[in-house]
């Protein structure tokens, strides 16, 4: 019956609203190749940090899933998503950062210098049942910060002079 079906219907997180961090949070460093999961096993290509260039901001930024601007090496600003943890559903036993920015490169930028502006702070990190769910939370990640970084507060940040984006 209509019981069962909802029983194995994997728990996806709706968020729908931002939580301003104030001041930002400022950071960067060169990209690393990462744990390479995130664009073959889920489609959704991440660039990783080294956990060095985190430090000084890991007091600041508690697990979980944040939003805000970013650019590669001088190209940009794009709008970004990054979850900030352990990422419980793998297992990791180290710290990461993981940004995933929306905007479609033709390259990998493995070397390029990252530099994130994080504005807002999303939800908690969550410990998925099952990958569609982790997708389908990523993915709803996506579509409410695309839509919160154009809103008052947000918006501004894409001129941040930290970016060091050539303005044209």
């Amino acid at each position: 019956g209509t019981h069962e079906k909802r029983m194995s219907t994997p728990e996806v997180i709706q968020t729908t609203e931002l939580r301003k961090l104030d001041p930002a949070v400022r950071v960067a460093g060169e990209v690393v190749k990462g744990f390479g999961r995130g664009s073959k096993m889920l489609g959704i290509p991440t660039a990783n940090l080294p956990l060095e260039s985190i430090k000084s901001v890991d007091e600041q930024l508690a697990p979980g899933v944040y939003c805000g601007w970013a650019s590669v090496s001088g190209r940009g600003p794009f709008k970004m998503v990054m979850s900030v943890g352990w990422n419980p559903f793998f297992e990791n036993k180290e710290k990461t950062v993981e940004p995933h920015l929306l905007h479609e490169f033709e390259d990998d930028f493995y070397g390029s210098t990252l530099r994130l502006v994080i504005a807002a702070y999303l939800r908690p990190e969550a410990n998925f049942t099952t990958i569609e769910a982790l997708i389908a939370t990523i993915k709803e990640d996506i579509r409410v910060s695309d839509l919160g970084l154009d809103g008052e507060g947000y918006l501004e940040h894409r001129n941040d002079p930290f970016l060091c984006v050539e303005q044209k």
